[in-house]
């Protein structure tokens, strides 16, 4: 950030009173610019012992496969969010969806939110983000074409509870390295 947003004039990065951190604060009106973590919500598409992915036809990691997810909207609640991507990407419906995985990543600033939810329909097709969309069954992921951590992690999450019977929700941290 270069410049203030309420006035225009040049920012510098400090610590401002009461705080602990660096942040972007105008030379000129003191305002404070905060900068939080984006929040990108997904599906994990179920269709009996099916799960939906779709491959990206957009960068970062164009031609990789992927869940349906991307970053959350304002005025949408991260259900909503996961709901609309998984219809604009793959074209599918998805029902009874609950929150199954929570993954920071916070080198990146980055917060994944994955729903469990069944397909309404086996009904899918490529969304103006996805090359290809397709149901795979667990021997047939295409392991060294997953797009991002967070979606490998969610997948093996998937798999081993489904073999122990027993969906819980998920947190963990992907870390850089």
């Amino acid at each position: 950030m270069n410049f203030c947003s309420a006035c225009g004039s040049v920012v510098s990065l400090r610590v401002p009173s009461g705080d602990d951190r660096r942040r972007h604060i105008c030379d000129y009106c003191d305002t404070i610019h905060y900068q939080n973590p984006c929040i990108i919500t997904g599906c994990v598409p179920v269709h009996g012992e099916h799960i939906l992915l779709c491959k990206r036809a957009i960068a970062p990691r164009r031609g990789y496969w992927t869940l349906p997810a991307g970053f959350l909207e304002n005025g949408e609640t991260t259900l909503e969010g996961a709901v609309r991507e998984c219809l604009e990407e793959a074209n599918a419906s998805v029902e009874n969806a609950s929150l199954y995985t929570m993954i920071d990543i916070p080198h990146i600033n980055q917060v994944y939110m994955f729903f469990r939810g069944e397909l309404k329909e086996p009904m899918f097709s490529p969304g103006e983000e996805s090359q290809e969309v397709e149901l795979f069954r667990e021997a047939d992921i295409p392991w060294e074409e997953i797009a991002f951590p967070s979606v490998r992690r969610t997948l093996e999450y998937f798999f081993q509870d489904r073999r122990e019977g027993q969906f819980r929700v998920r947190t963990d941290t992907i870390r850089r390295g």
